[in-house]
């Protein structure tokens, strides 16, 4: 078999779709959940310092508030992934809902940072169930001549969650105390658990398949080294013993994760998923627009503060502009991804996004509003273009009995393209700086903002060039498979 030329039919041969009568609301139900947790990441962080000031602690130890979250759903997600493979992705999906909702509201009447931290950790266990699982659904429920307009419908309340969450979380916090923000999820998760009870289809478990538990901890401390080495790394720097031995961790672990897992009988992650060359490309091209929209997303809020010298609340609203394109162009992309194809679209998707990214490389202190407002349009765009139809390549070429598996690996290197797109940033621009400067910094210096400019048009250029190599992949995979059919 010529897996260059996969297409959609193994999809065809494997994923034999359910219909389902009630696909629509199996789409509300999931869009709830997806909007209430890009809602939940976007709104603690506007009032972290509230919160440190509540509970009378720094910004150095609140921070582990947003960075205990990450780790949590990065390192279980796919093990809610394996488990809905097992045990049915409808079940891990409602368990997922009503775990976060509990986390919520233990968040709430959290009177001190450790349980803040621990409720944190069980609202995270909640939302990579549902992570993990959602694509699978999805995938399940709707044919694939609709498939990408769902997933692409799915990616605007990505987006209108982390719209809404910075302005409101603002408003909750000058009018009320900073609990609510997390109160706010309780209503809207009672409601999601109730609707998925009533409209999402009953599951077969695999009763042959068994949890493989030695993976799942070889890949729990594989992630959880790697995570916590880059997020504290990037604070404190990566040469400290202490980080330098969990990078070595997590990379003695992943070996042996992936040792035991060739050999293990039912295991966590089914490696032959990554021989099908459309999935593995897929994943590597999503990884890689992570990396580099991250770097964006870190760098502009600098820019816009220390440079230009525009208020918090004028940042955020030339920051709007992201996700306000985003919400109109995802499901866009879905639905023309119905229509003719997904592959193309992904490779003008990164195309238009590298372009982006390369005109951001041009700004300098000059402040020019409408420019500015162009290229993180271009940026929007082109990453809007690209996700919807990515997804579904993703979640069409694997068996439907992989759905679990295949949505958490999504969700999982989504996670970790953010991660080290903040510690690949962080590390460029600063050492562009302290090369420039003639001396070591860690942060913007006041009167150098040429300095910064040029160091972060470096990264910009850094970050479009990931990009446009994912771009020339996937205009290799579609020129050799062109050349296969002719």
């Amino acid at each position: 078999m010529n897996l260059y030329n996969f297409d959609f039919k193994k999809e065809k041969m494997d994923i034999q779709e359910t219909q389902y009568k009630n696909k629509g609301l199996i789409l509300i139900n999931i869009v709830l959940l997806i909007f209430m947790a890009c809602l939940d990441s976007s709104i603690v962080n506007v009032a972290l310092p509230v919160m440190a000031n509540n509970l009378s602690v720094g910004m150095g130890l609140i921070s582990t508030v947003v960075s205990t979250y990450l780790i949590v759903i990065s390192a279980t997600v796919l093990i809610f992934g394996r488990l809905g493979d097992i045990k049915g992705t409808a079940k891990i999906f409602k368990i997922g809902i009503a775990v976060f909702t509990v986390g919520s509201l233990l968040c709430a009447i959290s009177n001190s940072l450790n349980l803040l931290v621990l409720s944190r950790i069980i609202q995270a266990l909640g939302a990579a169930a549902f992570m993990a699982t959602n694509q699978g659904i999805i995938t399940r429920a709707f044919p694939a001549n609709e498939r990408g307009r769902a997933l692409g419908i799915t990616g605007s309340f990505v987006a209108l969650g982390t719209l809404v969450g910075p302005p409101l979380g603002g408003f909750i916090v000058d009018v009320a105390s900073w609990q609510y923000i997390f109160l706010i999820n309780i209503p809207i998760g009672i409601v999601a658990f109730i609707l998925g009870m009533k409209i999402l289809p009953k599951d077969e478990e695999n009763v042959k398949a068994k949890f493989d538990v030695k993976g799942s901890i070889l890949f729990l401390i594989c992630i959880i080294s790697l995570f916590g080495a880059l997020l504290v790394g990037q604070k404190n720097g990566f040469t400290r013993p202490l980080i330098l031995g969990s990078f070595a961790l997590s990379i003695v672990s992943f070996i042996l994760f992936i040792k035991f897992e060739r050999i293990e009988e039912s295991p966590l992650l089914q490696l032959n998923i990554f021989k099908n060359k459309l999935f593995s490309l897929s994943i590597l091209c999503g990884f890689l627009l992570f990396v580099a929209m991250s770097c964006s997303n870190i760098i502009m809020p600098f820019y816009f503060q220390d440079v230009i010298k525009l208020s918090p609340s004028m940042t955020g609203l030339y920051l709007m502009t992201y996700p306000l394109v985003l919400f109109v162009v995802a499901p866009i992309s879905g639905h023309l991804s119905d229509k003719i194809g997904s592959e193309l679209l992904t490779f003008f998707g990164l195309l238009i996004f590298s372009g982006g990214l390369f005109l951001m490389a041009t700004i300098n202190e000059g402040f020019k509003p409408i420019k500015l407002i162009l290229f993180i349009s271009v940026m929007a765009i082109g990453n809007g273009m690209f996700q919807s139809p990515n997804n579904s390549l993703i979640m069409s070429t694997v068996p439907r009995s992989s759905l679990g598996i295949a949505g958490s690996i999504n969700a999982l290197v989504r996670n970790l393209g953010l991660v080290i797109g903040v510690s690949m940033s962080t590390i460029i621009l600063y050492g562009v700086m302290s090369s420039r400067l003639g001396y070591s910094v860690a942060t913007f210096v006041n009167g150098k903002e040429a300095e910064f400019c040029y160091a972060m048009s470096v990264t910009f250029i850094c970050a479009g060039s990931l990009s446009l190599l994912a771009a020339i992949l996937t205009a290799n995979r579609l020129y050799r498979k062109r050349r296969y059919n002719a």
